[in-house]
């Protein structure tokens, strides 16, 4: 199981964080349009500056492109994407025309957005226009967050209702889903309830985060159970998303509490 390391300062709900070079950069969900991006030293965990981002509302993730030296941004209440160079922090913005939830970067150095209301996930250049779609089967309903591999192949998070599977699948380039991880909605060892968000390590194997369970899981590259990462007793609270530093050994857990001041980033060492 991990081990904890550190908390960031408790604040406003956070709603994504990821990393590029020596930064950590923190994005919260704040009630007025200031400083919604907190960056800090990746090391020490010292806050070096707060970015604004103009236009912004109701966020859904972030994630850092260290080639195009710049972080995305999904925006559910414009159903758009904002793009903020680094450090210059100059913005971009361009509709999505679907509800996008979470981000992740693609092999080739493009945004893959997953919609979650229409099943569908579609990778943009890094100036916002559309190079590809995919819709998704059927029975992968509300996507929540989709990485591609190195193969080529995508692990998609997917399941927000009751009656929905609640699963971590893997789609093949035939767009059928060819192993998948979980079910009907639930808290045993073979169950997720809302696996919101993923990581995927060098290796292939994929750190899932069960929200509504509480937990980090941590899946084969077949997509079986290998462990509990990171546990209830240790978060207290519902972990929202999750980003790797293979470099460092860390994975980096928001948690939300039941106050919209609750919102913090906690660090987990995985050696």
């Amino acid at each position: 199981m991990g081990r904890l390391l550190v908390a960031l300062p408790e604040g406003e709900i956070v709603t994504g964080v990821t990393s590029v070079n020596n930064h950590l950069c923190v994005l919260r969900a704040k009630s007025s349009a200031q400083e919604q991006v907190e960056v800090y030293d990746i090391n020490t965990y010292r806050l070096l500056r707060c970015v604004t981002v103009p236009g912004l509302g109701n966020t859904d993730d972030i994630v850092a492109c260290g080639h195009h030296r710049c972080a995305y941004i999904s925006d559910q209440s414009h159903d758009s994407i904002h793009r903020v160079a680094l450090p210059a922090a100059t913005v971009m913005q361009w509709p999505v025309d679907d509800t996008p939830a979470g981000l992740s970067i693609t092999n080739r150095h493009g945004l893959l957005v997953s919609c979650w209301k229409v099943r569908k996930i579609k990778e943009y250049s890094t100036d916002g226009q559309l190079l590809h779609l995919l819709t998704l089967p059927q029975d992968v309903l509300s996507p929540l967050h989709a990485i591609q591999l190195s193969s080529g192949q995508l692990v998609v998070s997917h399941g927000v209702a009751a009656t929905h599977l609640h699963r971590v699948c893997l789609i093949g380039p035939d767009n059928t889903v060819l192993k998948s991880f979980g079910g009907p909605k639930g808290a045993g060892g073979q169950q997720m309830s809302m696996p919101y968000h993923l990581a995927v390590d060098g290796n292939g194997f994929v750190f899932v985060d069960d929200s509504n369970n509480g937990r980090v899981l941590l899946l084969s590259p077949q997509l079986t159970y290998v462990r509990e990462v990171v546990s209830y007793k240790q978060l207290r609270s519902m972990p929202r998303r999750v980003h790797l530093d293979s470099t460092r050994g860390r994975l980096y857990v928001t948690v939300c509490g039941r106050r919209e001041t609750a919102g913090r980033v906690i660090v987990v060492s995985l050696y």
